[in-house]
Parts: C-alpha cells; sequence; structure tokens
C-alpha cells in the first residue's frame, strides 16, 4: 500500500514553502508599484489554502516512507509543486495556463525553455519569480539526490552515494546535517556569482537574478538577448559559475568539514574539467578561424557557449547555430553530455560516459583474451553489475524517451528540426534547441499546447533520472 497520509503531509510543508516565497515577488512589485502584489498574494493565498489541506490530511502520520513511497514522493513533488507555481505566471498579462506550466515546468527543472518575450518591458517581480523557481530547482534536485535517490538505485546514483554520501557517513552522520551544509553551500556560491556579475558591470537587480539562474544551471535571464546584453567579463564570471554548478555539490561540502583538497581527487570530476579545457580551446580555436576573428574574443565566445550546454543551463551569448553547420551539430551532441552527477545539470552526465569507456574497454580486451578477467574500477572502487545494469537500463530509456518525444511533436505539426531538437534540450534540461523556431535567438511560444504539455513531460523525465517517473508506469507498482 502506497502511504498516503505521511506523502501528502510532505507535500503539504512543500506548499507551504512555494506559498511564502511568492511573497518575495510581491514585496518586489509593492516596492516598484508594478500593481501585481494582489496577484502574488492571491496565488500565495491559493498555494497556502492547499498546503494546509494537504498537510491536515496526514498531520500526525508516522513518516515512515517504503521506496515506493519515495518514487511516487518524488515525482509528485515536482508536478504538484509546478502547477500551484504556475499560478502567477497565468494572472500576468493573460497568459495561458499551458504556457505558465510550461513556464514554471522548465523554470524547477533548471531547463531553461521559455515561452514569454519582451522580457526587457517584463515586470520586475515576474521575472525575479522566474530566477527564484530555478534556484529554487537547483538546490531542491541536489538535496534529493543525496537524500532519497541513492535509496531509489536510479540510473547509476548509487554510485553517487558511493562516491559521496556514504564516505560522507562517516563525518556527518546524519542526512539534515548534509541537507543543511549543501544549502550554506549553494547561498554562499550564489552570493559570489552575484558578487562577480556586480563587478562585471550588471545592475543589482540583473546581478541577483542571473546569480541564481547561473549557479542552478538554469539560464532564464532579464533580457530576451540573454547573456549577449552583457559584457565579456560577465560571460567569463557566468562560465565559472556555471562550471562550478556541474560540480557535485557535497564536494565543496566535504572540503569545507574535512578541510582537505584530497576530495577533489575524483575522477568524474577531473574526466569534466579536462573536457572543458579541452572542448573550449578546440571549439575557441575553430572559431578564430572560420569566423575570422582574435583568438581572445573567440575563446570566450566558445568557452560561454560551451559550458552553458554542457551544464545544461542554456544561456546564450550569441546564436552559435549562425556559425555554420559543423557548429550546430557539435552543439547538438554537446547538449547530450551533462556535467558531473550530483550537481545541478541535466543530460547524461560524464561519469556515465566514464562508465561506458569502461565497460566498452574491458569487452574489447575480452575479445582478445577470452578467458580473461578484467576487474573494471572507478575512482579505485569495483564497478559492481547493479551499477553497469542501471547503466545500460538509463541509456535505453533516455534514447527512449527522446525518440517517442521527437515523433510525438512531429505529429503534432512540429517541424522536423525543432522536434528533435526540442526532444534533445527538453530530456537534457538544456533549454534552447536548433533552428529558426526554439533556436538560441528563438523561443516555444509559437509551438502548440499539445507540444509545450509533452516538453513538459519531458523536462520532468529528465530532470528525475527518467526511471524515477517511468517506474510508476508498471502495473506490479500500484498492485500491493
Amino acid at each position: 500500500m502506497i502511504n498516503i497520509r505521511p506523502l501528502s503531509f510532505l507535500l503539504g510543508l512543500f506548499l507551504a514553502v512555494v506559498a511564502g516565497l511568492m511573497l518575495i515577488p510581491a514585496g518586489v512589485s509593492l516596492y516598484h508599484a508594478e500593481g501585481l502584489a494582489g496577484e502574488f498574494f492571491k496565488s500565495s493565498m491559493i498555494t497556502f489554502i492547499a498546503a494546509m489541506m494537504a498537510a491536515s490530511t496526514g498531520f500526525r502520520s508516522r513518516l515512515t516512507l517504503s521506496t515506493r513511497d519515495l518514487y511516487l514522493f518524488t515525482t509528485l513533488t515536482w508536478v504538484v509543486v509546478s502547477l500551484f507555481a504556475a499560478l502567477p505566471f497565468t494572472f500576468y498579462h493573460h497568459i495561458s495556463y499551458t504556457d505558465a506550466f510550461f513556464e514554471t515546468m522548465s523554470g524547477i527543472t533548471t531547463t531553461g525553455s521559455t515561452v514569454l518575450s519582451g522580457l526587457d518591458d517584463t515586470a520586475w517581480s515576474i521575472l525575479i519569480w522566474r530566477s527564484l523557481l530555478q534556484w529554487l530547482g537547483g538546490i531542491g534536485f541536489i538535496v534529493m539526490g543525496v537524500a532519497i535517490f541513492p535509496m531509489l538505485n536510479v540510473g547509476g546514483m548509487r554510485l553517487f552515494r558511493t562516491e559521496s554520501s556514504d564516505w560522507s557517513d562517516k563525518w556527518m552522520p546524519r542526512t539534515q546535517l548534509i541537507g543543511r551544509s549543501l544549502v550554506k553551500v549553494y547561498l554562499l556560491l550564489t552570493v559570489l556569482c552575484c558578487l562577480g556579475y556586480l563587478a562585471a558591470g550588471m545592475t543589482p537587480f540583473e546581478a541577483i537574478n542571473h546569480a541564481m539562474t547561473t549557479l542552478s544551471t538554469g539560464g532564464y535571464s532579464t533580457t530576451d538577448s540573454s547573456m549577449t546584453h552583457f559584457s565579456s567579463l560577465a560571460h567569463w564570471n557566468g562560465s565559472l559559475f556555471m562550471f562550478l554548478g556541474g560540480l557535485p555539490m557535497l564536494i565543496f561540502v566535504q572540503m569545507m568539514h574535512m578541510r582537505s583538497v584530497r576530495v577533489w581527487n575524483d575522477q568524474q570530476v577531473k574526466g569534466y574539467l579536462a573536457f572543458v579545457i579541452a572542448a573550449s580551446l578546440t571549439l575557441g580555436w575553430w572559431l578564430s578561424r572560420e569566423q575570422q576573428m582574435e583568438f581572445f574574443p573567440a575563446l570566450t565566445l566558445a568557452t560561454f557557449n560551451l559550458i552553458s550546454v554542457v551544464t545544461t543551463t542554456g544561456f546564450a551569448s550569441t546564436d552559435y547555430s549562425a556559425w555554420g553547420p559543423a557548429a550546430s551539430i557539435i552543439f547538438f551532441f554537446l547538449m547530450f553530455v551533462g556535467a558531473c552527477s550530483g550537481s545541478t545539470s541535466g543530460a547524461i552526465k560524464i561519469f556515465r560516459f566514464q562508465l561506458a569507456g569502461a565497460v566498452l574497454h574491458k569487452a574489447l580486451r575480452q575479445q582478445i583474451h577470452p578467458s580473461a578477467q578484467f576487474p573494471q574500477r572507478y575512482n579505485r572502487r569495483t564497478i559492481s553489475e547493479d551499477i553497469v545494469r542501471s547503466l545500460v537500463s538509463f541509456s535505453m530509456l533516455f534514447i527512449a524517451t527522446i525518440v517517442l518525444l521527437a515523433l510525438f511533436l512531429v505529429l503534432v505539426g512540429v517541424d522536423p528540426v525543432s522536434s528533435l531538437t526540442g526532444a534533445v534540450t527538453a530530456v537534457t534540461n538544456v533549454g534552447p534547441g536548433l533552428g529558426e523556431v526554439i533556436g538560441p535567438a528563438g523561443n516555444f511560444a509559437s509551438l502548440p499546447d499539445a507540444a509545450k504539455w509533452a516538453l513538459s513531460l519531458g523536462m520532468l523525465l529528465g530532470r528525475l533520472e527518467i526511471i524515477t517517473v517511468a517506474v510508476l508506469l508498471l502495473p506490479t507498482f500500484w498492485r500491493y
């Protein structure tokens, strides 16, 4: 049996937090006399009433959750929070609920796809609400990744537990303390990112918004021109903190408590760093030759846009699809990469590519020596068959989800390029796709409503590592 009462109580707590956060943009609206404070207060009241009703249903129930409960809770949290967090958008300039839900799901999954335009003239309260959604989604996923995903064995997250959570238990025995430390680190990095943007010439409002959406690797901006509007120094600051957002946040916590840099001796981190440096230098050199640019400006463009796509942030400092067909192909495949497990980024993640490489290397060696035993190791630990099965399962579901989503988009009237890249960018949580419609210079407003709901589902699947949601479709999940 599913434990409905404790699930309802916990969902009520989450909704209460969302209701409280709505008061922040309400205050911004009051301060700037935008006339939207009442809309946010109304949204907050509706959300708070729903929170109290949900919490009262499970009040005084034992908060004992089984594995099945955790699967359901993880999915319900993102869906229910998005349903209510979309309310302020629906009360703003007659945005349809479909568009509002799409914008909210994109925000809270830190995807960064948007249906809004005219951001330069949009109310500050709406802009800060978009940024808050991405910031909340980033830290929410990290804490959930440490506290819940390892218990579910989601898409290889047990490896993340082996390399991080189990190790951390030796010096930080309670998950609550880990969560608090993660929030502190997340806040500190957000403040540092904000200070960097201020030094780069942004206004305080721009710096606060972009700091929240940079560290969460979300990609929402306060202007239609995204990061093109800002200086090259702002691009380098953004590159740095997008890169940091792509690192396992638990590493910062471990370094803080263990007071040692040995925690950085991690195969995933070293692979991520090497890939970003090598790819940025190569792309910068290629861009300087193809576009007849000086090397440093080309390197700035290449580094920022590459890190933005690899970390699934979705910022754009230029329309890289205009660099030519080769650049479009490169950035299309970069959408699949992702950064590190336990970070705010989406996509496949570096550690899965490393594991796949180790499995392939073993398979090739056994072709030469069929009877030999080749133990596979990652970060000096043996790769179990369980981890390999998780890797294969996740990879198959990941590709199948993209294929099915792309086919659905074509069937509802979306052009093939937008359908394929839209499906990829939704499931990988990157944000912009390719092409004239949903490329770096466009948005998703013109897509049919059916396409927006399908893409919202794709964002949710990608953010929750697909298996978390897919397991709910099994009849056996609900049978007992």
